[in-house]
């Protein structure tokens, strides 16, 4: 005869239950349920053409992900304008070949793109409840990445570098002025540069000085928009990304949190943003300016992690449109 369980054992193995539910969809079916979020940003003067800018971010490539490769091919039948790759592009030693088939067919459009720890590092098991005691620090038996081979490849397909630099592109018409910094998670971005690396890049532009070289020229002046790019979005560098005259700022880095709850949001954001604006498109305000803000959930997780919930992988096809 059996013994009838007791409340407490009920609940406990109810709840039992719910955990291995939740990590059986969050590793077998939402990390590989790939998204396209499209969102609009009327950061555009009066009169320009939109422009279509496909946000990717957190690869964390493997080789043999040949799905989330098939996919992320998939984007470029949207025909972008522009790429912009705000880094972690590597999950593995090998990650290069998964990141060759995934954007080959973006040869030929123009992209920007800064450096993600994971560019540098290759990915080791951790515990993941650190996360819940502040941004994760160094780990010293981490595996050196090829991150010379991913700038050479990047370079085949045309993109610009902007690890502490700056770049302008024109896309339909108007002038796209890029700043952007090296990632900050690991301390290697150097805001400092950026001053000087905006100036030389406009000291270069002869229509952006109203005395070049007569009338004629001042009436060919173009539009011009201002785009902070970061791998992390830590506080210091979009606060002197806005101080810089950013009108918008790409970053990602966060996954959105990863693990989420439902109506309650990212648990952590492994950087020092508010967790409301962990992923999505916000505002972000510094003094008496304020910038449009995009961090991408990204499209991958460690291969140690290979687990999301309520935050789905994902990329971002923003379509920049004049303001009001």
């Amino acid at each position: 005869m059996s013994r009838r369980r007791s409340p407490v054992a009920q609940i406990a193995l109810a709840i039992g239950a719910a955990g291995v539910a939740a990590f059986a969809w969050g590793s077998l079916v939402e990390r590989t349920r790939w998204t396209l979020r499209r969102v609009e940003i009327p950061a555009l003067p009066a009169g320009a053409e939109p422009i279509r800018v496909l946000h990717l971010s957190d690869l964390h490539m493997a080789p043999w992900q040949t799905g989330k490769q098939e996919w992320v091919r998939s984007l470029a039948d949207l025909q972008p304008d522009l790429i912009v790759d705000t880094g972690d592009n590597l999950g593995h030693e090998r990650g290069l070949e998964g990141i060759r088939r995934a954007f080959e067919r973006f040869s030929g459009i123009p992209g920007v793109f800064v450096n993600g720890s994971n560019d540098y590092f290759g990915p080791v098991l951790k515990n993941p409840f650190l996360y819940f005691g502040g941004p994760s620090g160094n780990v010293p038996r981490s595996k050196v990445l090829d991150i010379d081979a991913l700038h050479a490849y990047f370079g085949e397909l045309g993109w610009t570098d902007l690890d502490n630099a700056a770049a302008a592109l024109e896309i339909n018409g108007t002038r796209l002025e890029f700043f952007g910094v090296d990632d900050p998670h690991k301390g290697y971005d150097r805001l400092d540069l950026i001053t000087g690396a905006i100036d030389d890049l406009r000291a270069d532009d002869p229509l952006a000085d109203e005395t070049w070289p007569d009338e004629a020229s001042v009436a060919e002046k173009r539009p011009t928009v201002t785009i902070g790019v970061t791998h992390a979005p830590y506080r210091r560098v979009l606060d002197s990304f806005v101080n810089h005259g950013a009108q918008v700022m790409l970053a990602g880095h966060t996954h959105g949190g990863q693990v989420c709850v439902p109506g309650y949001g990212a648990l952590v954001t492994n950087c020092d943003i508010p967790r409301k604006q962990a992923k999505g498109l916000s505002i972000w305000r510094h003094g008496l300016r304020s910038a449009f803000l995009n961090v991408s959930a990204g499209l991958g997780t460690s291969i140690f992690a290979p687990v999301r919930f309520a935050c789905p992988p994902e990329a971002t096809l923003i379509t920049l449109t004049p303001a009001d």
